[in-house]
């Protein structure tokens, strides 16, 4: 089965598009983990406070939403052990029955793309399957033979990639915005072209694209360029966008889309709204609240 038609199942099984980015900010965690913060703390106690946090997080968003999004830098810093830690979050999440974005945004020549492409979707040995996401994040900046690597390992294992195409981040403009037609939308068009060879029976493409929400006007336009790719779409939340801001990134009844929630899910327990609950109580109560509120943005006319 490809990736798109397991996210398109998975979406539908859930009832909701929603992510829950796996993001351990060292400054946020909550006390119980604050080794983090201790400079004279071993780096394996770090990593291991990190894991731990985010088990957690995946206890609560398993069999509530149905999709992850661990982000690699926040366990690369911790050498080995944060390599460790990464396999041990992303086999959790897995055997917890979620799908695994690994947010990893490689971009490289093609042989090198080639090894990222079999490092976190096809692992190097059978033991690493446990541990090997459904679909990472990748940068397109080297142009297409940096691509292709990635499109045939989703072809020939059934995993997926999501192409950076418009980021939410405040200064993305500068080079995304560039020329005529503009680079993002460029890159938009290969981007479908790309996804045509690797489609699923439900009619999406495991190629996808990432688009941010805080840019709702082009995120409609852009979901019109690529009417058959999967969008990730960041910015919810924390980065200001509403559930109104991301209503355009998707397919007729609530498909084709994964709209992605990190700070505000993890560290909900710092907002006033969860005040007095337990971290993990929190998380489980912003997560309810967020598939309400995307759920009643798309139920909208």
């Amino acid at each position: 089965m490809t990736y798109a038609d397991r996210l398109d199942a998975a979406i539908a099984r859930l009832k909701n598009p929603c992510l829950v980015g796996l993001d351990p900010h060292v400054d946020a965690l909550p006390e119980e983990f604050a080794v983090v913060r201790d400079p004279s703390a071993p780096r394996a106690a770090k990593a291991e406070a990190c894991a731990t946090f985010l088990k957690g997080i995946i206890e609560v968003a398993a069999g509530r939403v149905p999709a992850v999004k661990p982000q690699s830098a926040f366990f690369e810093m911790y050498g080995a052990d944060g390599a460790k830690a990464w396999e041990e979050v992303v086999a959790a999440a897995r055997s917890a029955g979620l799908l695994v974005i690994g947010d990893v945004k490689r971009g490289d020549i093609d042989s090198t793309a080639k090894a990222y492409a079999k490092a976190f979707l096809e692992g190097s040995s059978p033991e690493d399957q446990g541990s090997t996401c459904d679909a990472i994040t990748i940068n397109p900046y080297l142009g297409a033979d940096s691509v292709q690597p990635f499109l045939e390992t989703c072809s020939r294992t059934g995993t997926g990639v999501y192409v950076l195409v418009r980021t939410s981040n405040k200064h993305s403009a500068l080079f995304q915005d560039h020329g005529t037609p503009l680079l993002h939308e460029k890159v938009a068009l290969h981007v479908a072209e790309w996804g045509r060879q690797v489609m699923g029976n439900c009619g999406l493409s495991s190629i996808g694209a990432v688009v941010g929400a805080t840019h709702p006007a082009e995120l409609a336009r852009l979901r019109s360029m690529m009417p058959a790719t999967p969008l990730l779409i960041p910015g919810y939340g924390a980065q200001g966008a509403g559930a109104k801001d991301v209503v355009g990134g998707f397919l007729p009844g609530g498909r084709g889309a994964l709209v992605n929630s990190s700070r505000g899910i993890l560290y909900a327990y710092k907002q006033p709204r969860y005040a007095g609950l337990h971290w993990k109580d929190a998380a489980r109560e912003a997560i309810h609240d967020m598939v309400a509120e995307i759920s009643a943005a798309l139920a909208t006319p």
